[in-house]
């Protein structure tokens, strides 16, 4: 009876991953049609002005065709992107050369993170974005260095963890220093695009994608708002023979069970997607060794605050703090002063910005010195 439950029970897991995975590419397979539905809109209302007015923009119908010419350039990528999906699951025979047959069941929210996906190229691989790269991940690549000098330590001895690896940059980077590095992410969306970029790429700037085209407002030219950018600015396949960097799928706290595993974990932009920030806190004291360390840069932007049919515990840095020190961890450094963007269009006329928290710290050598720290 043991074992027939077992079967059951991942059938019913399998079936459930299916779905999501299902789910993933339908978001994304229509893409195109939802991306061309708000310049549909937008020639429908020009339609709806007075005549004397539109003749007052004649390049604005031009412009939309420019627009639908870059859709369908975009989702050339997306299909190049879910291409190479057929090496990394198993069920991959659900990809069509049309739109998915789940299509209409898609929500908005899939399609706002088909949306983010894309900007996540600028972010983490295009020469557009390194300002805003050097602004979230310099500062983190800096401390590992400074904390596992090469002259002190051997960096291909130094094993360190970055959760929430998004498209990968960071952690390629820092395994690029010659550490041993494991970038660890959850979203589907996420995975399919590092898959692409760090297993599909060839040389530098080999692809090119129109990020912003579905912002319509705050555009100081309808050039910027068509205008393209390029990636991989490196080409990943350079990454060393030596150089020891993998990519891991799944929920940060379930895949990493091992304790005193890891010399670091890096987190960027990564505290705040927990539905409860203390089981991540947690669980990064547990999977470091003991003196290792925990270098951290990002704001509290919880990602299921308000949202329905989610529990989400929302905690101010200060008591934040206060719960850090009283997991044990000693705080070696910090800055609560950080700003940085994250996917922001730098020709826009508006400009979100995040006053980060910076802070590194380390996990108590032995437990007779984290007996001193409570005293």
């Amino acid at each position: 009876m043991a074992g027939k439950e077992t079967e059951t029970n991942i059938s019913n897991e399998e079936d459930l991953e299916r779905k999501h995975f299902m789910r993933i590419l339908a978001a994304f397979m229509y893409y195109k049609t939802y991306a061309s539905s708000r310049v549909d809109h937008a020639h429908a209302s020009f339609k709806s002005i007075p005549q004397h007015h539109q003749d007052l923009l004649p390049d604005f119908i031009p412009h939309l065709k420019q627009i639908k010419h870059c859709i369908d350039h975009n989702f050339i990528i997306i299909q190049l992107m879910l291409d190479s999906t057929r090496d990394m699951f198993e069920n991959s025979s659900v990809i069509t050369n049309g739109e998915s047959a789940g299509a209409k069941a898609v929500v908005k929210m899939d399609m706002d993170k088909v949306l983010t996906t894309l900007k996540q190229f600028f972010r983490d691989w295009s020469s557009d974005g390194k300002e805003e790269r050097d602004g979230c991940y310099k500062p983190i690549i800096d401390e590992i260095k400074q904390l596992y000098p090469k002259g002190k330590c051997k960096p291909d001895e130094v094993d360190v963890l970055v959760p929430g690896a998004g498209l990968g940059r960071l952690a390629f980077e820092i395994a690029s220093n010659g550490y041993r590095c494991q970038g660890n992410e959850f979203s589907l969306f996420m995975l399919i695009a590092s898959h692409f970029i760090l297993n599909k790429s060839t040389e530098t700037n080999m692809f090119t994608l129109y990020p912003w085209i579905h912002a319509f407002s705050n555009n100081k030219s309808s050039a910027n708002q068509i205008r393209p950018i390029h990636f991989p600015d490196i080409n990943p396949m350079l990454l060393s023979p030596d150089a020891h960097f993998s990519m891991v799928a799944g929920d940060f706290l379930e895949v990493y069970t091992d304790e005193d595993l890891w010399d670091c974990v890096a987190t960027s932009y990564f505290i705040d997607t927990a539905k409860n920030i203390l089981a991540y806190i947690e669980k990064i004291y547990r999977i470091l060794k003991p003196g290792g360390h925990w270098v951290n840069l990002g704001p509290l932007l919880y990602h299921f605050e308000n949202m329905p049919n989610e529990d989400s515990i929302e905690i101010s840095y200060d008591v934040l703090q206060r719960v850090i020190l009283d997991m044990g961890f000693k705080i070696l450094k910090e800055n609560p002063c950080v700003r940085s963007t994250y996917i922001q269009d730098p020709e826009s006329m508006m400009r979100y910005s995040y006053e980060c928290v910076f802070f590194v710290c380390q996990k108590p050598a032995s437990p007779h010195e984290r007996a001193q720290e409570q005293l």
